[in-house]
C-alpha cells in the first residue's frame, strides 16, 4: 500500500468515525432535521473500529512519507524533493482535520 492509498483510506475511515457525532450536528446546523438524523447514532458502536482504522492508515501514510525512503529511480517524479514536499503538505492538510474529527466527542458539548 503506497502513501496515497493509506491517506485516502485514513480519510474514509475518519469520515466513518465521525458519522455518529459530527454529521448530525452538521445536518442540524444546515437546517436539515428529522427523526432520521437520530438513526445516524447507529454507527456509534462502530466508532472505535473506525478510530483504529483511521489511526492505522494515517500511521502507514506517515511511515511511507517520512520513514521509508522513496523507492524510485532518479529522474522519476517521486524522486524529486518538490514532489515529496507537496505530498507531505497534503498529508498534513488531511491529517489535522481528521484528528479534529476524531476528537469531536470530547469537545462536542461546546456546540450542543
Amino acid at each position: 500500500m503506497n502513501d496515497k492509498h493509506a491517506l485516502i483510506a485514513g480519510i474514509l475511515a475518519g469520515i466513518g468515525a465521525s458519522l455518529c457525532c459530527v454529521v448530525p450536528l452538521a445536518l442540524l446546523s444546515l437546517g436539515l432535521g428529522g427523526a432520521w438524523v437520530a438513526n445516524l447514532a447507529v454507527f456509534a458502536p462502530l466508532r472505535p473500529l473506525f478510530l483504529g482504522l483511521t489511526l492505522l492508515f494515517l500511521a502507514l501514510a506517515f511511515r511511507a512519507l517520512y520513514l521509508v525512503p522513496p523507492a524510485c529511480r532518479a529522474g522519476e517524479p517521486c524522486a524529486e524533493e518538490d514532489v515529496q514536499r507537496r505530498r507531505r503538505r497534503i498529508f498534513w492538510l488531511a491529517a489535522i482535520p481528521l484528528l479534529g474529527l476524531l476528537a469531536f466527542p470530547w469537545y462536542a458539548r461546546l456546540f450542543y
